[in-house]
């Protein structure tokens, strides 16, 4: 699980633990993540699933993109899905991987045999796009203005987290998002502009689980909630007093609630 693989094409690298012939449940971070970011799932899910954490395309060990956007990230998951031979995997994404998870369903490129959207949205922005122009703004202004990703990693990280994280979260997020290379994080961060899923989200027919959490101000609660309501037969979580990297913050209730969807709905 501490060691990275890559596939034989050199494309993707990853993390990965269980048994091979177990159910697979594939993890896809956010825009300032990695693979490494699900170590905790990674041991929790491995007991009963063969649980995998993708390094997306331009992240850790994984090849970028020639050309980023939330089609081509999906397609990305989709070719390590076909890679890895996985014939009905349950794909877990968080925040931009949430995203992704929704147009690798709305455009039917691979098997998926259920999905956990957490703390992400069906669409970027709001009814105002100055809203959207100050989010990408506030990313990439100061890389325009000479900070690096090492410079700025603190700060990004203690924008993910609530007031009370788990243990070595923190450190967690930092180091992660230190190891972003300065184009992906443009990329991704640009990929956003422009995302709308929701007129898709009535067809989506798989067993599907969102995650929110109540001070989430990336993701808020109440719009993850009306996304689940839109989605047949979705069922809705929110983590109280979570910020945006639930999952990284809060592992034991993140888990608790997916393992427990996942037990009741494959």
């Amino acid at each position: 699980m501490d060691q990275a693989t890559t596939t034989p094409d050199g494309r993707f690298s990853y993390l990965a633990a269980g048994a091979p012939d177990s159910t697979p449940v594939v993890f896809l971070h956010g825009v300032g993540g990695g693979a490494r970011l699900w170590t905790n799932q990674l041991r929790s899910f491995a007991p009963r699933f063969r649980a995998i954490a993708l390094d997306l395309p331009g992240y850790g060990g994984s090849q970028p993109l020639p050309e980023t956007s939330m089609r081509t990230y999906a397609e990305a998951v989709a070719a390590f899905v076909a890679a890895l031979g996985l014939s009905e995997p349950v794909l877990v994404g968080h925040s931009i991987g949430g995203m992704i998870v929704q147009t690798y369903m709305a455009e039917a490129l691979g098997p998926v045999r259920a999905a956990v959207l957490a703390q992400t949205t069906p669409a970027f922005g709001g009814k105002d796009p100055r809203w959207a122009e100050e989010f990408v703004a506030a990313r990439l202004g100061p890389l325009d203005r000479g900070e690096t990703m090492q410079s700025l990693a603190p700060t990004i990280a203690a924008s993910l987290l609530g007031e009370d994280p788990h243990p070595g979260a923190f450190e967690l997020a930092k180091a992660s998002a230190a190891a972003v290379p300065e184009e992906t994080w443009r990329a991704s961060v640009l990929a956003l502009v422009g995302f709308d899923q929701r007129a898709a989200l009535a067809r989506i027919a798989v067993p599907t689980l969102a995650v929110a959490g109540s001070k989430d101000g990336n993701a808020p609660a109440p719009t993850v909630a009306k996304m689940a309501e839109k989605i047949p037969g979705a069922e809705y979580v929110c983590l109280d007093g979570i910020g945006h990297l639930a999952f990284a913050e809060a592992p034991d209730a993140f888990d608790a609630a997916v393992l427990d969807f996942l037990s009741r709905r494959l």
